[in-house]
């Protein structure tokens, strides 16, 4: 949990905050549209300390772990990282993580109110093991920087974006401590986190801010970084996949799967599904003509449901969009569904992410 001085310095900014998976986010500052732009054209910085952290120690974290998740681990140098999912024996999606290889830990960072599942699932495979499972959210907060002028404002500050996605360096800065820089951009356009510690959240979150206000940029909250993700297709598991999807299904062949690492829970029917035909739904985009709402549910020609609204957000570049599932002959771009109930409308697939 971030400290009380960081919600209270963005309190001081108009921070408005509501609730996500049982954690207090700001959902927005001001005008969630000037955030939305701040982040396409300069930068703005995200507080995602609400997020779970999950520290891997022992001898035998990168063995278990690369056992466990779907994407290679193993292979990763110090500094490198990874997007992977955690599945279940059936490969149902469990979470989804970045994978990162420090000096003498592994790092796992995933959607808020899975801390409690990821660990239990963890546990549960350990064995003879040399491993232990630590919460590290007490000791580090997430404040991240999203945008194309990221790398200009990290230059400011006196540091530099790791050159590939998932790298990351750790520095310590004098009166911050010791910080850990990832590069990772999030709602489809460059970014980096920086996980510091908790008692200089709110110092570090104001020399951040000091510096997007140099770039034009501002704070931005869920609302503004959900229309961003929203636009560059991007599922979060708990609202567009949960634990009834496979990975393929979320279109996460590329990002989250390596099909030649070998054994990990799951790997099986994944390389199955690979091997012997496509998965019965699939993640798409819908540009929709009414105000439909996440969950409506979307029928073709003949009345039969085949597809269901999961994120639903107002685009200020492409209006009404949304992202949803659609059941196998139903995807195609162009295709236009009909929703019946509780508002009539209709949802043409579009390709993701959204241009």
């Amino acid at each position: 949990m971030p400290a009380d001085s960081l919600h209270g310095y963005l309190n001081q900014q108009g921070a408005q905050f509501g609730d996500v998976a049982g954690e207090r986010v700001a959902q927005k500052y001001g005008d969630t549209n000037t955030e939305y732009r701040a982040l396409r054209e300069s930068v703005v910085l995200v507080d995602l300390s609400f997020r779970g952290c999950l520290a891997v120690l022992g001898d035998d974290r990168v063995k278990f772990i690369n056992g466990q998740v779907t994407n290679e681990v193993a292979g990763l140098k110090l500094g490198q990282g990874c997007y992977a999912a955690l599945v279940n024996a059936k490969a149902r999606m469990q979470a989804d993580l970045h994978v990162y290889r420090l000096d003498d830990e592994l790092i796992l960072d995933f959607e808020p109110g899975l801390l409690d599942a990821v660990t239990q699932r963890l546990e549960s495979h350990i064995v003879a093991d040399q491993i232990e499972l630590v919460d590290a959210s007490p000791h580090f907060g997430l404040l991240s920087l999203q945008g194309p002028k990221t790398a200009d404002t990290l230059k400011v500050l006196g540091l530099a974006l790791p050159g590939e996605p998932f790298a990351h360096t750790k520095t310590t800065l004098d009166d911050l401590g010791e910080v850990y820089l990832m590069n990772n951009g999030r709602y489809g356009t460059t970014g980096c986190d920086l996980y510091i510690p908790t008692a200089s959240l709110a110092k570090a979150a104001v020399r951040l801010a000091n510096g997007i206000e140099g770039q034009g940029g501002c704070l931005a909250g869920w609302q503004a970084t959900e229309i961003a993700r929203v636009e560059a297709g991007i599922p979060r598991f708990g609202i567009d996949m949960d634990g009834n999807t496979l990975p393929p299904e979320a279109g996460l062949e590329k990002r989250a799967i390596s099909y030649t690492k070998g054994c990990y829970i799951g790997q099986e029917i994944i390389a199955r599904i690979r091997t012997y035909g496509r998965v019965n739904r699939t993640l798409v985009g819908y540009c929709l003509d009414a105000d439909l709402a996440t969950g409506t549910q979307l029928d073709d020609d003949s009345g039969k449901t085949v597809g269901t609204l999961t994120s639903v957000i107002d685009s200020p570049r492409f209006g009404p969009i949304a992202l949803g599932l659609a059941k196998r002959g139903s995807e195609s771009p162009g295709q236009v569904l009909t929703a019946r109930e509780p508002v009539q409308g209709q949802a043409t697939v579009a390709e993701i992410p959204f241009h």
